[in-house]
Protein backbone atom coordinates (compact mmCIF):
# COMPACT_ATOMS: atom_id res chain seq x y z
CA UNK A 1 0.00 0.00 0.00
CA UNK A 2 0.89 3.57 -0.87
CA UNK A 3 1.35 4.90 2.52
CA UNK A 4 2.58 8.80 4.20
CA UNK A 5 4.48 9.43 7.30
CA UNK A 6 4.07 11.91 9.72
CA UNK A 7 7.78 13.06 9.62
CA UNK A 8 8.70 14.87 13.62
CA UNK A 9 12.62 14.68 12.25
CA UNK A 10 12.80 12.47 15.63
CA UNK A 11 13.61 9.04 16.60
CA UNK A 12 10.27 7.60 17.29
CA UNK A 13 8.87 8.49 14.22
CA UNK A 14 11.90 6.98 11.70
CA UNK A 15 11.50 3.99 14.03
CA UNK A 16 7.61 4.00 13.12
CA UNK A 17 8.28 4.31 9.73
CA UNK A 18 11.30 1.71 9.49
CA UNK A 19 8.37 -1.19 11.19
CA UNK A 20 5.86 -0.33 8.64
CA UNK A 21 7.66 -0.35 5.34
CA UNK A 22 9.17 -3.81 6.53
CA UNK A 23 5.23 -4.96 5.92
CA UNK A 24 6.17 -4.13 2.09
CA UNK A 25 4.55 -0.72 2.34
CA UNK A 26 5.83 1.76 -0.21
CA UNK A 27 6.46 5.60 0.98
CA UNK A 28 5.21 8.30 -0.93
CA UNK A 29 4.85 11.64 0.96
CA UNK A 30 6.84 12.70 4.40
CA UNK A 31 4.77 15.54 6.76
CA UNK A 32 5.99 18.17 9.06
CA UNK A 33 3.75 20.84 10.75
CA UNK A 34 5.32 23.64 11.18
CA UNK A 35 5.17 27.45 12.77
CA UNK A 36 3.12 29.99 11.23
CA UNK A 37 5.76 31.23 9.51
CA UNK A 38 7.72 28.01 8.84
CA UNK A 39 10.55 29.04 10.69
CA UNK A 40 10.81 25.50 12.98
CA UNK A 41 8.88 22.79 13.31
CA UNK A 42 6.57 22.47 16.50
CA UNK A 43 7.68 21.00 19.78
CA UNK A 44 10.86 19.96 17.90
CA UNK A 45 12.29 23.11 17.02
CA UNK A 46 13.70 22.35 13.48
CA UNK A 47 14.59 24.83 10.60
CA UNK A 48 12.99 23.87 6.80
CA UNK A 49 16.89 23.19 5.96
CA UNK A 50 17.13 20.40 7.96
CA UNK A 51 13.99 18.65 7.72
CA UNK A 52 14.60 19.06 3.88
CA UNK A 53 17.75 17.57 4.33
CA UNK A 54 16.45 14.88 5.73
CA UNK A 55 13.70 14.32 2.92
CA UNK A 56 16.60 14.17 0.74
CA UNK A 57 18.22 11.91 2.57
CA UNK A 58 14.89 9.76 2.20
CA UNK A 59 14.70 10.37 -1.52
CA UNK A 60 11.15 11.13 -0.86
CA UNK A 61 8.87 14.54 -0.61
CA UNK A 62 7.95 16.30 2.30
CA UNK A 63 5.06 18.50 3.11
CA UNK A 64 5.80 21.38 5.23
CA UNK A 65 2.25 22.29 7.11
CA UNK A 66 2.02 25.54 8.91
CA UNK A 67 -0.25 26.08 11.69
CA UNK A 68 -0.56 27.69 15.26
CA UNK A 69 -1.86 25.66 17.82
CA UNK A 70 -5.24 27.42 17.90
CA UNK A 71 -5.48 25.67 13.96
CA UNK A 72 -3.31 22.83 14.46
CA UNK A 73 -5.95 20.38 13.83
CA UNK A 74 -7.58 22.04 10.95
CA UNK A 75 -4.99 22.60 9.48
CA UNK A 76 -3.62 18.80 9.54
CA UNK A 77 -6.87 16.96 8.25
CA UNK A 78 -6.98 19.89 5.36
CA UNK A 79 -3.24 18.64 4.63
CA UNK A 80 -3.85 14.86 5.16
CA UNK A 81 -6.43 15.70 2.41
CA UNK A 82 -4.23 17.27 0.22
CA UNK A 83 -1.53 14.44 0.38
CA UNK A 84 -3.78 11.24 -0.23
CA UNK A 85 -5.22 13.56 -3.15
CA UNK A 86 -1.62 14.16 -4.93
CA UNK A 87 0.14 10.93 -3.91
CA UNK A 88 -3.03 8.27 -3.31
CA UNK A 89 -2.02 7.26 -0.21
CA UNK A 90 -4.09 4.87 2.07
CA UNK A 91 -2.60 5.63 5.18
CA UNK A 92 -0.32 7.72 7.71
CA UNK A 93 2.05 6.55 9.87
CA UNK A 94 2.88 7.40 13.39
CA UNK A 95 5.37 7.32 16.24
CA UNK A 96 3.20 7.59 19.04
CA UNK A 97 4.00 4.48 21.79
CA UNK A 98 0.95 4.30 24.26
CA UNK A 99 -0.61 7.90 24.75
CA UNK A 100 -4.27 6.98 24.23
CA UNK A 101 -5.08 10.32 23.53
CA UNK A 102 -2.47 11.39 20.75
CA UNK A 103 -3.45 7.56 19.14
CA UNK A 104 -7.26 8.46 19.74
CA UNK A 105 -6.55 11.98 18.21
CA UNK A 106 -4.71 10.31 15.32
CA UNK A 107 -7.10 8.21 14.46
CA UNK A 108 -9.83 11.02 13.97
CA UNK A 109 -7.70 13.39 12.41
CA UNK A 110 -6.68 10.47 9.48
CA UNK A 111 -10.41 9.09 9.41
CA UNK A 112 -11.41 12.77 8.47
CA UNK A 113 -9.39 12.59 5.45
CA UNK A 114 -9.89 9.13 4.52
CA UNK A 115 -6.78 7.37 5.72
CA UNK A 116 -6.01 4.92 7.80
CA UNK A 117 -4.06 5.70 10.84
CA UNK A 118 -0.57 3.01 11.46
CA UNK A 119 1.34 2.97 15.28
CA UNK A 120 3.75 0.67 14.58
CA UNK A 121 5.12 1.06 18.34
CA UNK A 122 2.00 1.30 20.10
CA UNK A 123 2.40 -0.60 23.55
CA UNK A 124 6.17 -1.23 23.15
CA UNK A 125 8.40 -1.14 26.40
CA UNK A 126 9.66 2.00 26.39
CA UNK A 127 13.07 1.40 27.43
CA UNK A 128 13.45 -1.52 25.01
CA UNK A 129 11.76 0.68 21.86
CA UNK A 130 14.98 2.96 22.62
CA UNK A 131 17.35 0.08 22.85
CA UNK A 132 15.46 -1.13 19.49
CA UNK A 133 16.18 2.33 17.64
CA UNK A 134 19.83 2.27 18.73
CA UNK A 135 20.16 -1.63 17.16
CA UNK A 136 18.00 -0.88 14.42
CA UNK A 137 20.85 1.77 13.19
CA UNK A 138 19.03 5.07 14.13
CA UNK A 139 21.44 7.88 15.08
CA UNK A 140 19.72 10.63 16.74
CA UNK A 141 20.66 13.45 19.17
CA UNK A 142 18.77 15.43 21.61
CA UNK A 143 17.46 18.93 19.87
CA UNK A 144 14.76 20.21 22.45
CA UNK A 145 13.85 18.95 26.23
CA UNK A 146 12.50 20.08 30.03
CA UNK A 147 14.55 21.46 32.47
CA UNK A 148 14.55 18.14 34.14
CA UNK A 149 17.53 17.45 32.14
CA UNK A 150 18.14 21.10 30.94
CA UNK A 151 20.71 22.59 28.86
CA UNK A 152 23.44 19.70 29.67
CA UNK A 153 21.45 16.90 27.60
CA UNK A 154 21.14 19.54 24.31
CA UNK A 155 23.22 18.09 21.40
CA UNK A 156 23.68 14.39 23.17
CA UNK A 157 23.21 11.39 20.68
CA UNK A 158 20.85 9.02 22.23
CA UNK A 159 23.14 6.01 22.81
CA UNK A 160 23.20 2.98 24.93
CA UNK A 161 25.35 4.81 27.11
CA UNK A 162 23.37 7.84 27.86
CA UNK A 163 20.23 5.44 28.66
CA UNK A 164 20.98 5.34 32.40
CA UNK A 165 21.66 9.01 32.43
CA UNK A 166 18.34 9.56 31.73
CA UNK A 167 17.14 7.07 33.69
CA UNK A 168 18.84 8.65 36.46
CA UNK A 169 17.06 12.21 36.05
CA UNK A 170 14.01 10.66 36.67
CA UNK A 171 12.39 10.72 33.13
CA UNK A 172 10.90 8.47 30.53
CA UNK A 173 13.85 7.34 28.54
CA UNK A 174 11.89 7.25 25.34
CA UNK A 175 10.53 11.21 26.07
CA UNK A 176 7.07 9.97 25.31
CA UNK A 177 5.86 12.81 27.80
CA UNK A 178 7.79 15.31 25.97
CA UNK A 179 10.61 14.97 28.34
CA UNK A 180 12.91 15.26 25.10
CA UNK A 181 12.62 15.69 21.52
CA UNK A 182 15.43 14.08 18.83
CA UNK A 183 16.84 14.72 15.39
CA UNK A 184 17.48 12.01 13.20
CA UNK A 185 20.82 12.20 11.92
CA UNK A 186 21.52 8.87 9.74
CA UNK A 187 19.30 5.66 9.42
CA UNK A 188 19.29 2.62 6.89
CA UNK A 189 16.49 4.54 5.35
CA UNK A 190 19.16 7.45 4.41
CA UNK A 191 21.37 7.37 1.47
CA UNK A 192 23.09 9.70 3.50
CA UNK A 193 23.76 10.92 6.49
CA UNK A 194 23.11 14.38 7.65
CA UNK A 195 25.70 16.92 8.59
CA UNK A 196 24.56 19.50 11.99
CA UNK A 197 26.21 21.68 12.89
CA UNK A 198 25.21 22.38 16.73
CA UNK A 199 24.64 26.38 17.49
CA UNK A 200 23.47 28.37 20.62
CA UNK A 201 21.30 26.63 23.44
CA UNK A 202 18.47 28.70 24.94
CA UNK A 203 16.56 27.77 27.55
CA UNK A 204 12.95 29.28 27.92
CA UNK A 205 10.34 29.44 30.72
CA UNK A 206 9.32 25.56 30.10
CA UNK A 207 12.11 24.19 27.75
CA UNK A 208 15.17 24.47 26.23
CA UNK A 209 16.74 23.77 22.47
CA UNK A 210 19.92 23.96 20.51
CA UNK A 211 20.21 25.84 17.62
CA UNK A 212 20.46 22.78 14.46
CA UNK A 213 22.06 24.09 11.05
CA UNK A 214 23.34 22.00 7.77
CA UNK A 215 27.23 22.18 7.70
CA UNK A 216 28.15 24.11 4.71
Amino acid sequence: MKIGCSWSGGKDSCFALMKQLDKGDELKIVMNVMDENQAYSKSHGLTKEVLLAQARALGTPIQLASAAWSTYEENFIANLKEIKSRYEIGGMIYGDIDIQEHKDWEEKVSAEAGLEAYLPLWHGNRRELVESIIDAGIRAIIVSCNHTLGLEFLGEEITKDLIPKLESKGVDVCGENGEYHTLVIDCPLFNESINIQKGEKVKTDNYCFIETKIKP
